[in-house]
């Protein structure tokens, strides 16, 4: 029942004490967790198949089955990690904080182990092997990730100074990536070729970089908004269900995400060979990968001040009409030479990027709409269903790259392709990204309601119903 809630806000902690004010602490210990999250995430997402398929001697279909069902199952372990640590009472530390510290050492352990290669073992060895040991690290990553992005919305609960969080979270997952993309080849590669050891050793030193992380998370970050102990006991799946089925901005931003994560790993895929055949150059991919990591880190500084001026849901929206507009044009502009392409793309990322940066802002304000419509508090049951989603696009996206590579009649054993298949290439580059971006921006634009004036009317009611229930 809603009137079985109460919240501690900013002035007191999780324990109802005084606390420090919001501010750069904070922000650092948010940018962290992501920064020890993503060392493992993308060294997983960049070089595991290589590492399953050159070392542990798997077939590249039996590694990509083993993804598909992982990610499901990983999609639901989100949800049933979520639904746990809510149903918790919060402890010293608060109700997410704990399960960081706890769960990031097995997670680092688990996330070592995928990378030691046991000499002499059968080929059915090494498939279960990996299996199991890919299997137990997507689960216990989502005993981190579930509460490390269901805390921001207990950290603060300024609408802005929510997207100055989603900000660090995305330097930080940026950060690793240059760090995993320009130092793991360097590393793990010898003549070439993946080196089993080099692999483990750099399991081993990502592993003591991301636990350094997570413990400054876990040292810098303050939860500010807590749930009395009594609603884990006023909790009821029936209502939480309800409440999640007429949360009409969690559908909606679950929508957009999943589109926008299929289409990311879609395009991930399409570029090998978008740059490898269309334009001939596979080293200019690099190239291209390095200015969307800069395009991001130009978008970084502007976004908070847009989203003050504007808000959330206007500067993203705008960003995605930028970037559907800029693929369209490069879809009818095909005689453009690789560095060229690079460079025009540069705009429509720069675009994209606003989305990127603000959308788990987006996730903390859906959280309070959950607030606003049932009364009660679910940080972890809202979010994790978030993150259900965009494991469910990421395992469809798994699939649907190698199909649409075939669907435009991409054959490995030619040297060059025909030219109705480069044009199908540069059409999964140009015109599936621009279609997509323009669903997205049509998504928020007309289905979710959350324009700056009803996020900052959402943020004084909750606050005001919140101090008349303490």
């Amino acid at each position: 029942m809603a009137q079985n809630v109460a919240l501690k806000v900013s002035g007191t902690n999780a324990d109802g004490n005084a606390s420090r004010p919001f501010g750069l602490r904070d922000k650092l210990g948010y940018l962290f967790g992501d920064f020890g999250n993503d060392f493992f995430f993308i060294l997983v997402s960049s070089f595991l198949m290589v590492y399953y398929t050159d070392i542990f001697n798997i077939s590249a279909a039996t590694v990509g089955l083993m993804f598909l069902i992982a990610r499901l199952w990983d999609a639901v372990a989100d949800v049933m990690w979520g639904r746990f640590i809510d149903m918790r009472k919060p402890g010293k530390h608060g109700k997410f904080k704990p399960w960081i510290f706890r769960m990031s050492f097995p997670l680092v352990i688990s996330g070592v182990l995928m990378f030691v290669k046991i000499p002499g073992m059968s080929d059915g060895f090494y498939l279960a092997y990996a299996f199991v040991t890919y299997l137990v690290w997507g689960t216990l990553y989502s005993t981190v990730n579930i509460p490390y992005g269901s805390m921001a919305s207990v950290i603060t609960s300024d609408p802005v100074e929510r997207t100055t969080l989603s900000t660090f979270r995305t330097m930080g997952a940026m950060l690793a990536s240059l760090i995993i993309n320009v130092v793991g080849p360097l590393i793990l590669f010898v003549n070439n070729e993946a080196d089993p050891d080099r692999f483990l050793m750099a399991a081993i030193m990502f592993g003591i970089l991301s636990i350094a992380c997570y413990m400054a998370c876990y040292k810098f970050s303050t939860e500010r908004i807590a749930m009395k102990e009594t609603q884990a006991k006023n909790l009821n799946l029936g209502k939480t269900l309800k409440g999640l089925l007429k949360n009409k901005p969690l559908l909606s931003i679950l929508a957009a995400s999943l589109t926008f994560m299929m289409l990311t790993m879609l395009v991930g895929a399409a570029n090998v060979y978008l740059f490898k055949d269309y334009f001939g150059n596979a080293s200019v991919l690099s190239m291209a990968g390095l200015i969307q990591a800069v395009a991001v880190f130009v978008a970084i500084p502007l976004a908070k001040p847009l989203v003050a001026r504007f808000g959330k849901k206007e500067v993203a929206s705008a960003g995605m009409l930028l970037a559907g507009v800029v693929y369209l044009l490069l879809y009818f502009l095909p005689n453009l030479t690789a560095i060229q392409f690079i460079a025009v793309s540069a705009v429509g990322m720069f675009g994209f990027a606003f989305f990127n940066i603000v959308v788990w802002a987006f996730v903390t304000d859906v959280i309070d709409y959950h607030e606003y419509l049932t009364g009660l508090r679910e940080d972890g049951t809202v979010y994790s269903v978030y993150s259900f989603a965009r494991k469910v696009g990421q395992a469809i996206a798994g699939g649907i790259g190698g199909m649409v590579i075939g669907a435009v009649g991409y054959n490995a054993t030619l040297e060059t392709q025909t030219e109705s298949v480069l044009d199908g290439i540069y059409a999964l580059g140009t015109l599936v990204p621009a279609v997509v971006y323009l669903l997205i921006f049509f998504i928020l634009v007309f289905l979710y309601p959350l324009n700056k004036q009803r996020t900052n009317q959402l943020a004084t009611n909750l606050a005001e119903k919140r101090k008349n229930q303490n």
